[in-house]
């Protein structure tokens, strides 16, 4: 066993970077549930946006076209989930549970011509000066560019929902659909644009896994970030930075029992991947007593006929 081995800018450095793709599919999903809805297929959006943004990054030469066709491949599969729940009003548990299996299914399909393909490199952005400052210079200005869109992201949902008038009108429909709908909003229609946002987001989650984190394509590649990142969102309370904060304990987490592994500590490799899972067990359990803050009409169906 030798800690010497771990590197402590590289792990902060590698901890940005397995956090993203749950903060982006947190942040979407966080999004969705202020609406009032409850989308479990967060998994599935974010395989199919792995699965789509690489064919098309590997099709094309372009990362940048890949991410943009993640987006759009997690926002029409979220229009499944929509085409479910809004008009023929089921059961938005049993939904985002079908969404997931289809997803899982439907990229396990698309993508086995892509199995063992390398896909094209984004590279990093060097801030100048900022990147040469040392220590901070390599873990926080060296990365790419997705990982400043995550925390862009994360400030603009906040700025939104804190300070504008959407912010204000999507809480007003998320805390009571009913009177959302009496004073005139446009319930359906706004839970639909929150839908398809979340759903882009966890598309963008899934694709920056199979083309920046892990560069490769492997069936079921997203190991279950799309359920971290549902109970994150109960962590964090429904409050955008408390899901950047917990994104960076898990992703830390994750990366270091990485790193641990790779040291040789004397703890069987099972525990050790079990780690990020079990930890975020203890902190829901710990947070679940803080209910005041869950969007009071969650998961409830609303009749246009009201």
């Amino acid at each position: 066993m030798d800690l010497g081995e771990i590197n402590p800018v590289l792990l902060v450095a590698s901890l940005m970077v397995a956090a993203t793709p749950l903060l982006l599919a947190a942040i979407g999903e966080l999004v969705v549930e202020k609406a009032g809805v409850l989308n479990l297929g967060v998994e599935g959006m974010m395989i199919v946006g792995a699965i789509s943004g690489f064919a098309i990054s590997v099709e094309t030469g372009s990362p940048w076209l890949g991410f943009i066709a993640a987006a759009i491949g997690g926002a029409v599969l979220s229009l499944l989930f929509v085409l479910l729940t809004q008009f023929a009003l089921a059961n938005q548990v049993a939904s985002g549970l079908a969404l997931t299996l289809f997803g899982l299914g439907f990229s396990a399909l698309m993508g086995q011509t892509y199995v063992g393909v390398k896909p094209p490199s984004m590279g990093d952005i060097h801030i100048p000066l900022l990147s040469d400052i040392p220590v901070i210079g390599p873990i926080l200005f060296q990365h790419d560019p997705i990982l400043y869109l995550g925390i862009a992201l994360v400030a603009a949902v906040w700025a939104t929902l804190k300070y504008t008038r959407v912010g204000l009108i999507l809480r007003a429909v998320g805390e009571n659909h009913d009177a959302a709908h009496a004073l005139g909003y446009k319930v359906i229609k706004i839970r639909i644009l929150a839908i398809l946002f979340g759903g882009a987001c966890a598309g963008l989650g899934g694709a920056y896994i199979s083309l920046i984190r892990v560069p490769q394509w492997t069936e079921g590649m997203t190991a279950g970030v799309g359920w971290i990142a549902l109970a994150l969102v109960v962590f964090a309370s429904w409050k955008p930075w408390r899901a950047l904060l917990g994104a960076y304990l898990f992703g830390g987490i994750t990366v270091l029992q990485l790193n641990l592994q790779a040291a040789g500590v004397a703890i069987p490799v099972e525990y050790l991947a079990m780690s990020p899972y079990i930890i975020t067990i203890l902190v829901l359990v710990i947070l679940s007593a803080d209910k005041s803050s869950a969007p009071a009409s969650l998961g409830r169906t609303f009749h246009a006929s009201h």
